[in-house]
């Protein structure tokens, strides 16, 4: 790309506002556990919804005429109309303030709270943050601030950086092999319609990349996950996740955490299959109550 955005017109984005509301209906969520093959009871009406699973909801429901050629909806709704062509959820930063009863009636509202420009190594790139609440009955439950980065397509010839080398005391470990179906059904769940994540031909044709992407909070939500299962007990009051390289469905890769020395936190992270951090992560367990 040889002109630069006109960042002027997209940054008047900052600001804008939307509400959108759901019920947190029981199916979705044991759809989701299903899939990612959780043994235990099934999720009933009134249970806590899992950490970071909030994400299976408040759906952008943009017709398919609205589409744009990514699958995703087309650019200028209530995001900046950023033409940079690949765009990638790049982190977040979640706090839990009170658990969201599943059949809950439901209301996240979302701002766009910063837009950012700078030019890198790889060209143009935009970085937009938006603030996410998500509350029941006019109480706050989750906060989650979200950060999209858009980027220009990979140049012919150029290579990705190795990246740095994953921790090698992980307190905790799990091979993921990961699985198309597994994709697919994340992206139906989430209604998610990038094509980045289940059109091979897509993926590697038009956005150049080697297979289909494996989504970003997918990534993050099997940390927290090897973290649940390994503390069922510790409830969560924090979570964060900055991406640092894609993770695609050409080879298996690994989920690990190292659990802090006082228990109350872990460091969590995805490695590649050389080895090398693709995505970095911190979870704060809730203090628990003296109850003496």
């Amino acid at each position: 790309m040889t002109a630069p955005i006109d960042t002027d017109a997209w940054r008047q984005w900052a600001g804008r506002e939307q509400t959108l509301t759901d019920t947190i209906h029981p199916d979705r969520a044991r759809a989701w556990q299903i899939s990612l093959d959780e043994e235990g009871e099934a999720l009933k009406a009134g249970d806590a919804l899992p950490p970071l699973w909030h994400w299976l909801y408040f759906w952008t429901l943009a017709p398919a005429s609205a589409l744009g050629p990514d699958g995703h909806a087309a650019r200028g709704g209530f995001l900046p109309p950023i033409e940079l062509p690949r765009r990638m959820w790049a982190g977040s930063r979640v706090s839990f303030h009170r658990p969201l009863p599943l059949g809950a009636a439901a209301t996240c509202h979302s701002k766009i709270a910063d837009i950012r420009f700078k030019t890198g190594r790889s060209g143009h790139l935009a970085f937009v943050t938006v603030r996410h609440e998500v509350s029941t009955q006019g109480t706050l439950c989750i906060a989650d601030e979200h950060d999209i980065v858009y980027r220009e397509a990979a140049k012919p010839g150029s290579k990705a950086d190795s990246g740095e080398d994953a921790p090698l005391d992980a307190t905790w470990t799990r091979e993921i092999v990961p699985d198309p179906v597994l994709l697919f059904r994340y992206s139906a769940l989430t209604f998610n319609g990038h094509r980045i994540h289940y059109d091979r031909p897509y993926a590697t044709g038009v956005e150049g990349y080697p297979g289909l992407i494996v989504h970003g909070p997918l990534l993050a939500t099997l940390m927290v996950e090897l973290a649940r299962a390994a503390r069922p007990e510790s409830a969560i009051a924090k979570f964060q996740f900055r991406a640092l390289s894609p993770i695609f469905d050409t080879a298996s890769f690994t989920v690990a955490g190292s659990l802090d020395d006082d228990g109350q936190g872990a460091d969590l992270w995805i490695a590649n299959p050389q080895g090398k951090l693709a995505m970095r992560g911190r979870i704060d367990f809730a203090k628990r109550r003296n109850t003496t």
